[in-house]
């Protein structure tokens, strides 16, 4: 099999458009180019199930594959709280949202979470609300 070179923006949208296939929620891509030279791009996201985790993660690992990306590994896909995609240059995390909670590995890389989720418009309004008057 004669595999593709793709660019790092290629891998990052093929794997993005894969996340919001399965409806994927709070997705996020970091540039990490400034901060580590073991990958370019990190992207996370949450799903509500650990079946839906799975699924996300697995929709993401075929749909790059099918583009010609080498995928190095993939872990956490037995029990689905947490899986990880490695795709070289590109990672990608994909967790139930109390354990992205807990690590918080965005703020870790110096992103910020997602404030508005088109899924859960409610949300803007907390945020609204939070940015007036502190956290509830």
């Amino acid at each position: 099999m004669t595999t593709t070179h793709l660019s790092v923006a290629q891998m990052r949208e093929i794997a993005v458009a894969a996340l919001e296939d399965i409806k994927g929620e709070d997705i996020l891509a970091l540039d990490t180019t400034k901060l580590t030279s073991m990958f370019d791009c990190m992207i996370v996201a949450s799903g509500n199930s650990n079946r839906q985790v799975k699924a996300l993660a697995n929709n993401a690992r075929e749909k790059l594959k099918e583009a010609g990306a080498e995928i190095m590994g993939m872990e956490g896909d037995q029990t689905g709280e947490w899986v990880l995609l490695d795709v070289g240059p590109v990672i990608v995390h994909v967790m139930l949202p109390a354990v992205r909670d807990y690590y918080d590995i965005e703020q870790l890389w110096g992103g910020q979470k997602p404030t508005f989720n088109p899924t859960r418009p409610w949300q803007a309004a907390i945020q609204a609300h939070e940015d007036d008057f502190g956290k509830i």
